[in-house]
Order: structure tokens, then C-alpha cells, then sequence
């Protein structure tokens, strides 16, 4: 059994967005795995202001609510980005949580790559989507989060899911038209199977 901690960054309550995370969830808790949902809609969270107090054993300055959640992020096994496709990247509430793993970071003394501190290790995943499906639609948004979570902070990848073509940004959620919420259900279920 696993933690699994899904970051819900943006879009509508019912949404594309957050219709994906919530088949996602059912998957995984049907395969075992305890999850937890973390909307961003529903608390702050602001981004890092580079203030660097947490380099000197100090909580991050700001009063939001990021300091409450960093004990879910180290216990958690598993960390699910959902995020709808905001000007060809992931929304900036998404953005700001990732920017504040700064705080939760320890000094590298032989750092690789180049880094100079090191974080807990985790697996990750992306889901994500857009009313666009063009060959190029996620790109952008699929070369932060490898570049980010993978290459930089040194996260396990545990996959993506781009659903694209989920209907028209002024009209309702479309995604229940699509193949979409049966993959996320799926990949859900079986993130951990051997």
C-alpha cells in the first residue's frame, strides 16, 4: 500500500481537471493505496519569493498554507500533479506548490548535476488537460515537469496522462466524452502493480 497525494492545481470544481484526478483516486484506492486529495482551489498557496530564510533552518517566512502541508508531502510515497493546461504549461497554482519544495530541500555536499541541495526522494505523476489535442499541445508543460520533478529535484517518474480534446474552454466539461476517465481510473489502479 502506498501514499498518494494528489495536487488538484486550477480549473473548474467539476471540471475536466479535477473529473481526471477523482478517476485517478477511485483507481488507486481500489488498488489498495490510501489517497488523499490537496485542492489548490481551496487553500493558498504562494509561490517562492527566494527570501532564502529556509537555508538558515527557518520555516519559509510567508503565511500561507504550505508550511501545514510539507509533512504530507514527506510522508507521502506518491505525488500526482492534475493540472488543466493554462497558455501551454501548467497553472501557476501547480507552479507555486513545486517552487515552495525550496523550503523542504537539505544542503548537497557532492551534489550530481549540478544541484546544491538535495530532496526527498518520491514518485511522481502528471495528469493534465487541455480542450486542445495537437501534436505539440502539452510539450511545454510535460518538459517543466520532467525538467523539474525529475531531472532537478530527482523525483521517480511515474507517468503521465495528457488528455487532450476535452471541449471548448467557455463550454462545459467534456472529458466524460472521451476515453480519458477510464485511463485515469486505470492508471490509477495499477501505478504499482508488478
Amino acid at each position: 500500500m502506498k501514499k498518494i497525494l494528489v495536487v488538484l492545481g486550477g480549473g473548474r470544481p467539476n471540471g475536466n481537471t479535477a473529473q481526471l484526478a477523482a478517476e485517478f483516486i477511485k483507481g488507486a484506492a481500489q488498488a489498495g493505496h490510501r489517497t488523499e486529495l490537496l485542492s489548490l482551489n481551496k487553500i493558498q498557496v504562494n509561490g517562492c519569493t527566494g527570501c532564502n530564510a529556509c537555508r538558515y533552518g527557518k520555516p519559509c517566512v510567508q503565511k500561507d498554507d504550505f508550511n501545514a502541508i510539507i509533512p504530507k508531502i514527506k510522508e507521502a510515497d506518491l505525488i500526482v500533479f492534475a493540472s488543466p493546461l493554462y497558455f501551454w504549461t501548467i497553472s501557476s497554482k501547480i507552479k507555486a506548490f513545486i517552487e515552495r519544495f525550496y523550503c523542504i530541500a537539505e544542503q548537497e555536499d557532492d551534489p550530481p548535476l549540478g544541484r546544491y541541495e538535495k530532496y526527498p526522494v518520491r514518485d511522481c505523476a502528471l495528469l493534465m488537460t487541455s480542450a486542445d489535442d495537437y501534436f505539440w499541445t502539452f510539450r511545454q508543460a510535460v518538459s517543466y515537469y520532467d525538467l523539474t520533478m525529475i531531472n532537478y529535484i530527482g523525483f521517480h517518474d511515474k507517468g503521465t496522462l495528457l488528455a487532450g480534446g476535452c471541449g471548448d474552454t467557455n463550454g462545459k466539461p467534456q472529458i466524460q466524452n472521451t476515453k480519458y476517465l477510464k485511463e485515469a481510473f486505470e492508471f490509477g489502479k495499477n501505478l504499482y502493480v508488478d
